[in-house]
């Protein structure tokens, strides 16, 4: 591998490359029924943990369906634009918002979640009930070591952050965007 001596490092990029796409083959099994009925697979996520939680702040809801702040604002504008929740004011303390189901919502995911569900089952049957508990305390490992990041004075992050640039680009190029050819100036930027 280009630039990589470290067998561990190998190792972890050829299996981060395979759970990228196993993720991205599942969510293709599973994203048709979802566009049917016009919804994104975060959709889906804030109408599936409003069912399963009830009313939930915005922040609540992003923390569940690992979405930003920003995104959970625009997801939950569109799901409510199609009467699937509404936003309630807390009447005990009416800074507060709460994002909740509506009729129709509660409806609509009560009917699609065991229908996602065994979409999700038929996408993951290459592996035994056995094989998937494994793999998902794996990934509930792996997910918690990632989340902390490296320890504090990692010597493989340091080494490698020793060779990287300062800043993204240290040397500038000239292209001849005719020829689709970069170069090289030497020219520190």
């Amino acid at each position: 591998m280009f630039g990589v001596s470290d067998s561990n490092t190998e190792v972890a990029v050829a299996t981060y490359v395979k759970l990228m796409r196993a993720a991205r083959a599942v969510t293709a099994r599973v994203e048709p029924r979802l566009a049917a009925h016009g919804l994104t697979v975060t959709q889906l996520g804030v109408l599936e943990v409003l069912l399963h939680k009830g009313p939930l702040s915005h922040r609540d809801l992003g923390r569940k369906v690992l979405t930003s702040a920003a995104n959970m604002t625009d997801v939950i504008d569109k799901l409510a634009a199609r009467d699937l929740v509404r936003r309630v004011r807390c009447p005990e303390d009416r800074r507060q918002v709460k994002v909740e189901l509506t009729s129709c919502g509660q409806s609509m995911i009560e009917t699609l979640f065991p229908l996602h569900a065994a979409d999700i089952a038929e996408a993951m049957a290459g592996l035994d009930t056995a094989a998937l508990e494994q793999l998902g305390a794996l990934l509930r490992t792996l997910g918690m070591a990632a989340t902390r990041g490296p320890a504090e004075g990692d010597l493989a992050k340091s080494a490698i952050d020793d060779h990287l640039p300062s800043r993204p680009f240290d040397i500038e190029q000239s292209c001849d965007a005719e020829q689709g050819e970069c170069h090289d100036t030497g020219a520190a930027v």
